[in-house]
């Protein structure tokens, strides 16, 4: 019994740190039709500058640092957009080419700079210690992370369903043509969805830095988690991403325990049997 409740426990927190990965993935994928293969490597620079930041700066708070680690790739996320992938706007492929070579680049960037060797991000002082229910012990942390989950999904489901930012990117998903002749700025949008996304995907390498530590190959490891979320909640589909990511976080967590050698097998198997019944994905819409 122990072992299902401490394993569904690890499903939960895995669930929602994909979570927080891919809804910026899956917003950027639904406005701009582009698979930003760079996404990963936001997230792995989170982690890096977060386990740099909190060994170089003893008392330094872990929330805070995700927020700066957000805003800093957020920022780079910006740049790369406006200097680079504006320039092959129409290009599809380009873009896909050339978000590949940037996690490249990134991943390369990282390894010189911080080595091969794993980093270990401390966990919070005031969460290390265990919390005991129901006669069973649960990393603090980790419960601590599938709210900080749930409080995003919160939130990024406000910022689009009841603002006017989010109206516009509903919009751009939608039909983007159509949000272009009702003068949408789709150029402006692009830039703020893209720095949005990079910037949730710093923060939560920042949030997932105690549990996966900062390691070369990280964004390798969670980019294609975060493909098979996005494929099979459906693209730009916010609900579809947070289904998404706790049954990819059940499977994942479960096949790698119960059978370790058939892990990513089981893992794409619920992608494939959906795309085959529903190509547009659990939530998707058939004209995204």
């Amino acid at each position: 019994m122990q072992f299902w409740i401490i394993q569904g426990l690890n499903s939960l927190s895995l669930g929602g740190l994909l979570f927080l990965l891919s809804s910026g993935f899956s917003l950027i994928f639904g406005l701009m039709r582009l698979a930003n293969l760079t996404h990963g490597a936001f997230f792995m620079l989170g982690t890096y500058f977060a386990a740099t930041a909190l060994r170089s700066f003893q008392g330094l708070d872990i929330w805070v640092t995700a927020l700066g680690a957000g805003v800093l790739v957020a920022a780079i996320g910006g740049l790369f957009e406006r200097l680079v992938l504006t320039r092959l706007r129409g290009n599809p492929l380009g873009q896909v080419l050339v978000t590949l070579g940037m996690s490249f680049i990134i991943s390369d960037a990282c390894l010189m700079i911080w080595g091969g060797d794993s980093i270990p991000v401390p966990t919070p002082q005031n969460l290390q210690a265990p919390t005991r229910l129901f006669g069973f012990v649960f990393p603090t942390y980790r419960l601590v992370l599938v709210g900080l989950a749930i409080v995003a999904a919160v939130a990024l489901y406000l910022l689009l369903e009841r603002t006017r930012l989010g109206a516009m990117i509903r919009a751009g998903v939608d039909d983007r043509q159509m949000a272009r002749a009702v003068g949408i700025p789709v150029a402006k949008l692009f830039t703020i969805v893209f720095c949005l996304g990079a910037g949730i995907a710093g923060a939560a390498g920042v949030l997932g830095g105690p549990i996966l530590s900062a390691y070369p190959g990280l964004d390798a490891d969670m980019l294609p988690l975060a493909l098979i979320v996005v494929i099979l909640g459906g693209i730009g589909s916010l609900l579809g991403a947070f289904i998404g990511s706790f049954l990819i976080g059940f499977i994942y967590t479960f096949g790698t325990a119960l059978f370790p050698e058939l892990a990513y097998i089981i893992l794409f198997l619920p992608m494939i049997f959906v795309l085959a019944f529903r190509p547009q994905g659990l939530f998707g819409r058939v004209g995204t």
